[in-house]
């Protein structure tokens, strides 16, 4: 028992851990929008992108290691956190308990900056649209989808930007 709680543990802070580095990156991601580096920006998604699915591994590894030992101590696979915490030794309940709260306090964080995050890439890429639309008022550009999820062509102009000025 003391090998799998020792291993819970450490896939606890595995978790935290990841959850962190995602919370390091959204706030890069942050700034690089602010501070316009849009080349930097597009490898930043990609580093979010693969942060995500090492925090999707760490995840199941760590679930799976809490069914484990809800099986261990004969409770159902699924049961919550907080009524295998009541099951622990006394000596782990604390520092389990922490762990838990610090993962759901971090993973809460993580959630509100991508939020935010997507709120403020949202915002550009509507500006930059608006800004298309006032160069090339016959773009007829929309944000609207077909049914195969593709945004329907805009008709642009037919006679160039020169003519067009002129």
């Amino acid at each position: 028992m003391k090998d799998l709680l020792t291993n819970l543990i450490d896939a606890l802070r595995e978790e935290l851990k990841q959850y962190g580095e995602m919370l390091a990156l959204l706030d890069q991601q942050q700034e690089l929008v602010l501070e316009r580096q849009t080349q930097n920006l597009l490898q930043n998604v990609a580093i979010i992108n693969a942060q995500a699915e090492t925090i999707h591994a760490a995840r199941a590894a760590r679930e799976q290691l809490q069914r484990h030992l809800a099986r261990r101590l004969e409770l159902p696979e699924h049961t919550p956190f907080g009524e295998l915490a009541a099951r622990l030794p006394a000596e782990y309940r604390p520092l389990v308990g922490a762990l838990v709260a610090e993962n759901n306090e971090l993973l809460v964080r993580v959630q509100h900056r991508a939020r935010q995050n997507h709120l403020l890439l949202s915002r550009v890429v509507e500006l930059m649209q608006r800004f298309i639309g006032s160069i090339l008022p016959g773009a007829g550009m929309t944000t609207t989808y077909t049914g195969t999820g593709q945004t329907p062509a805009g008709r642009w102009p037919q006679n160039s930007l020169y003519e067009a000025v002129g």
